[in-house]
């Protein structure tokens, strides 16, 4: 007894849910497109592909709700295609919906490895209603539309049918006719609107080819696969079946607008004999485009045969017709498939040269590269090895070897910063249409390349930080007009590279931060006398926009108004390594800066000693090294600072910081470090310098996560563990 086939599907689970989410992303940038060029059809078969695809993969795994709203969501496409729908803001955020309850699905089968219960019954009725009302208005069309096509031609109208069959296909013809089998002339007219003509003309001749064979074409069929023609074509065609069949199945393809089909009539050829064996009654089973004058030697099944061998057009227009028609391809013969599966192996198809790798691997690998680097380091350290010039030699090549492994592993982790970027433009778009103002967001440098580890950290700071812009910034669109500003604001979202550092900024045309407004609520929370205020900085005075709890929204909405947004921001930021300025101008607009270390694994570090504890400061946060006097040190309101280059510093003294026992000396100079976070300087006392080392960052562990002023600890070359400085924390 024959039952069904079970197949494991749980090994294709990480494939299916990686290219979704490839295809939801490519999905939503397309929909913001489309909504700005309604009439680009280019993107509109784009979308009509990914729904298209995301059915199939959804149907393929089992995922019905997934497959069924896409389905719909294809129906709804397909109707827009064909010019039945026109597309509005209203449909758009429909389709919009529809993306956000595959990502609903998405997310429940990456947790849990179904669908779960979220239904988008609403929905899917919503785009069942679109096609309902849209069949309803299109019958009458529909017939009109149908009672054209059968009109004559109009003047001027099947220009290409006007040639006459040379002797070979007459002859053909002929013999045809001689066997009972008829013999057409068949002109196909498409739409002036036909976008892929050559991609249409391939539909039709895969339909031609399921009932007939095709023994002439004009144009040609080259100047056809390069749309070398205006919007007809003609072809001869002999076939068992009736010139109602044919007609019936032509004009059931979409885009075209006439066809003109004529019987031909044998013709007698003046002493002149071709052989010619008889054609096969059955339909060729791999249909494709019209022939080419083939040999007068070859039968005419031959010739079909040995042109669907010389000629590509099937390999060139698949991927097309994937894209522009996939109804169509669906109710292609599977023939078609294998034939251009045939053609490609043939030609030697190049493979793509990209593999997707889970990020655990590279973690291992960069770990496996870290102790290398360690232990390469232990090596130069060694006491009592004779160092002749060979042991030299080979610690400088390990040496270079060791870098250049780094710094391939590091390539392969940097990732462009353009997949965090590309999530925003349809937040921007919501965040418009909620707020009702017109904003534009206007981004630049989405190439500038981040290590995944952070990539994977600084999505939520920037949502943050634009949230912020569209809500406080920009302003609505009477207030614009009052200060003679464009009515639509603009967001800038930047990324560049800046050193070892990735630069990021977050910029408005709007109102700027009012310090005047930051001054009061910090007088009204209590936070300083006024005093104290007026003695701080207008940069001391943004300070506070990074508190805890601290807005200067007057009301709080959806968007922001609460005082956790900039916190958040600020915390992850020094989190990663990085540090957060702002820049404002009243009236004029605000600047967000972040910059973030390039990676969070191997760092440049100076190795200082506290006492007889050794501790690390990150290279790219120090300004300077320098030695004082004790009696250059003096005390401002209980605090320790120097005066260097006219500039007030505060000294921090580790020893006391982190309370490490401090050593004694008679000493009447001091080593002080001078390190920077944004344009604030510290100035911090060691006891010495041990030199610059090159150093793998390891986590602190569960239980000392979040300890205060430590970013995590390095195995330095001896076996030794080194804390390493949170410079953040500090200055």
């Amino acid at each position: 007894m024959w039952g069904w086939i079970e197949m494991d599907m749980s090994q294709y689970i990480e494939i299916f849910i990686e290219e979704t989410k490839e295809h939801v992303q490519n999905l939503n940038q397309s929909l913001l497109q489309l909504e700005k060029n309604p009439e680009d059809m280019v993107i509109l078969n784009e979308i009509f592909r990914v729904a298209h695809t995301l059915k199939g993969m959804a149907g393929t795994m089992g995922f019905t709700k997934m497959a069924t709203l896409t389905h719909d969501m294809e129906d709804v496409l397909q109707s827009i295609r064909s010019g039945e729908i026109k597309i509005t803001t209203n449909l758009v955020d429909i389709l919009f919906k529809c993306l956000d309850a595959i990502e609903t699905y998405l997310n429940a089968i990456i947790n849990s490895g179904n669908e779960g219960d979220f239904e988008a019954e609403e929905i899917v009725i919503t785009l069942k209603k679109i096609i309902k009302e849209k069949k309803i208005d299109c019958e009458e069309k529909l017939e009109k539309k149908k009672e054209g096509k059968k009109a004559e031609p109009k003047e001027g109208v099947g220009v290409t049918a006007e040639f006459t069959p040379d002797i070979y296909e007459q002859n053909v013809v002929n013999k045809a006719l001689e066997m009972g089998i008829n013999a057409y002339k068949i002109t196909i007219i498409l739409d002036k609107g036909c976008v892929l003509k050559a991609a249409r003309a391939f539909v039709v001749f895969q339909t031609l080819e399921r009932y007939s064979e095709i023994i002439k074409s004009v144009p040609h069929v080259e100047d056809i696969e390069d749309e070398k023609f205006d919007q007809e074509f003609t072809v001869i065609v002999v076939t068992k079946e009736t010139e109602q069949l044919l007609e019936k199945e032509l004009y059931s393809i979409s885009e075209v607008e006439t066809i003109i089909i004529k019987s031909m009539e044998a013709v007698a050829i003046d002493g002149v004999q071709i052989p010619v064996v008889e054609a096969k009654k059955e339909p060729v089973k791999q249909p494709g485009p019209a022939i080419k004058e083939t040999p007068k030697e070859d039968s005419i099944v031959e010739s079909i045969e040995k042109q669907l061998e010389q000629d590509d057009f099937i390999k060139r227009n698949i991927d097309m017709l994937n894209e522009y028609e996939a109804d169509e391809i669906e109710k292609t013969p599977i023939t078609i498939r294998n034939a251009a599966g045939t053609a490609a192996n043939a030609k030697g198809v190049k493979t793509g040269k990209t593999v997707r790798v889970d990020i655990d691997r590279l973690d291992a690998l960069m770990n496996l590269v870290s102790e290398l680097i360690i232990i390469k380091t232990r090596l130069e350290g060694i006491d009592g090895i004779q160092r002749t010039q060979n042991y030299n030699d080979a610690v400088e090549y390990l040496e270079r070897i060791t870098t250049n492994l780094h710094d391939a592993v590091m390539k392969v982790r940097m990732v462009p910063i353009e997949i965090v970027f590309n999530r925003f433009p349809r937040m921007i778009r919501d965040l418009s249409r909620e707020t009702g103002k017109e904003i534009n967001l206007i981004m630049s440098g989405e190439e500038t390349e981040l290590d995944r580890t952070v990539i994977d950290e600084i999505g939520d700071p920037l949502i943050h930080l634009l949230r912020n812009s569209a809500d406080h910034g920009i302003e609505t669109t009477e207030k614009r007009k009052q200060f003679s500003k464009p009515v639509a604001g603009s967001i800038f979202l930047r990324s560049y590279q800046e050193g070892n550092n990735v630069a990021i900024e977050v910029e408005d045309d709007g109102a700027g931060i009012n310090i005047e407004k930051t001054k009061k609520k910090i007088l009204e929370k209590g936070l300083l006398s006024k005093e104290a205020l007026n003695a701080l900085s207008k940069k001391e005075i943004m300070d506070f926009l990074f508190k805890p709890s601290f807005s200067t929204a007057d009301k709080v909405t959806d968007i922001s108004g609460r005082g956790v947004g900039l916190d958040v921001v600020k915390t992850k930021i020094e989190a990663l390594g990085g540090v957060i300025e702002v820049e404002t101008e009243l009236g004029k607009g605000c600047k967000f800066i972040i910059r973030l270390p390039l990676t969070l694994a191997i760092i440049q570090a100076l190795l200082v000693l506290i006492g007889e504890e050794k501790f690390a400061v990150p290279l790219s946060s120090i300004r300077e090294i320098i030695n004082i006097d004790l009696k250059e040190i003096k005390l401002v309101q209980k605090q320790e600072v120097i005066i260097l280059r006219e500039h007030v510093i505060p000294i921090i003294r580790l020893d006391q910081v982190l309370e490490v026992p401090k050593i004694e000396n008679d000493s009447t100079q001091v080593t002080v470090v001078v390190v920077k976070k944004g344009e604030k300087l510290s100035g911090i006392v060691v006891d010495s310098l041990i030199g610059q080392q090159e150093i793998v960052i390891k986590s602190l562990g569960k239980l000392l996560v979040g300890t205060k002023c430590i970013a995590g600890a390095t195995i330095l070359g001896d076996g030794q563990v080194a804390l390493i400085i949170d410079v953040n924390a500090l200055a």
